[in-house]
């Protein structure tokens, strides 16, 4: 398991440097940065001091070896918007989406696992239509519409919950239930598909001709051999969260590394928008390497070249 574990930690690392490339490139591509940072009367002499000043005289490939030889050492450069380290200020938001991001992944989890199973148990039924029909819903509707009509029904109209911002746990309702709903509905679907294959399984049948309750038969013996590909769809999702936030937080203004992203990107802020891609990417490959290990947890039988 160590030599398979390094191994896709390898790739996972090749992958971070393309990110980085692509993100080093795409930044430049953006735009001058000077036009945002300097006032409208400001002369090409101040653009090109201001140029020279952040480096962006350089060659690219100058610029990027600067880039990586700072990103290893964690240093990402100053933010030209917030005037602080790039990653102090990424670090400083990255509770907020964790936050926001580890309350919608229980609440897909919980769901989706819930509905899933119990959906897969009573086929046929008009709690099992209920699902399906739900989880096209869910599938279907997009986040940012989702939002919207969260923020309209139960923010401005009915005042149950605020319309925008962190603080109480209020703040987080609206925004997390929003991020849930796709996953959750992904992961019904997936878990009803995975149960209804291994409850007709002999070993299922053994299990209740010993007497075991449906309940125990259900949920231990059966869900768990119907976890791989739950476990994988679900390490995959918490890993989006991360990643996609970004919709979210601007909808809701949450505060976190999504907004934080947005807010770089149209002042055109190189560094923190490096850092906080970076960030993200190193999150994915560490969740996604996370999930190919538990297999091992979930079926002794895999064996691991």
């Amino acid at each position: 398991m160590l030599r398979y574990a390094l191994k896709r930690l390898g790739v996972g690392l090749l992958c971070l440097v393309g990110v980085s490339v692509i993100i080093f490139v795409a930044m430049r591509l953006a735009g001058d940065p000077t036009l945002l940072l300097l006032p409208d009367d400001a002369t090409e002499q101040d653009r090109i001091e201001l140029r020279q000043e952040l480096g962006l005289d350089k060659p690219l490939p100058v610029q990027y070896a600067i880039f990586v030889a700072g990103a290893v050492q964690g240093d990402f450069g100053m933010s030209t918007r917030w005037k602080m380290p790039a990653m102090e200020l990424v670090l400083a938001r990255l509770p907020a989406t964790l936050q926001l991001a580890g309350l919608a992944f229980s609440l897909a989890v919980g769901i989706g696992l819930l509905s899933g199973v119990t959906s897969a148990t009573a086929r046929g039924s008009v709690f099992d239509q209920c699902v399906r029909l739900g989880v096209t819903l869910g599938l279907a509707v997009p986040v940012f519409w989702v939002g919207l009509i969260f923020i309209m029904v139960f923010a401005v109209d009915l005042g149950w919950f605020p319309t925008s911002g962190r603080g109480s746990f209020a703040h987080l309702i609206l925004p997390a239930v929003t991020m849930a709903l796709n996953p959750a509905a992904a992961m019904s679907r997936l878990s009803r598909s995975a149960m209804l294959g291994v409850l007709g399984a002999d070993y299922i049948k053994m299990a209740r001709v010993k007497g075991n309750s449906e309940a125990r038969v259900v949920w231990k013996h059966g869900l768990r051999n119907a976890a791989i590909p739950v476990a994988t769809l679900a390490g995959i999702q918490l890993a989006n969260m991360i990643g996609n936030t970004v919709v979210v937080e601007t909808i809701f203004a949450w505060p976190g590394i999504g907004k934080l992203i947005i807010d770089a990107i149209f002042a055109r802020d190189f560094a923190v928008v490096q850092a906080a891609i970076c960030v993200v990417a190193a999150a994915y490959i560490i969740l996604n390497l996370a999930v190919d290990l538990t297999y091992g947890l979930l079926d002794p039988q895999i064996r691991y070249d």
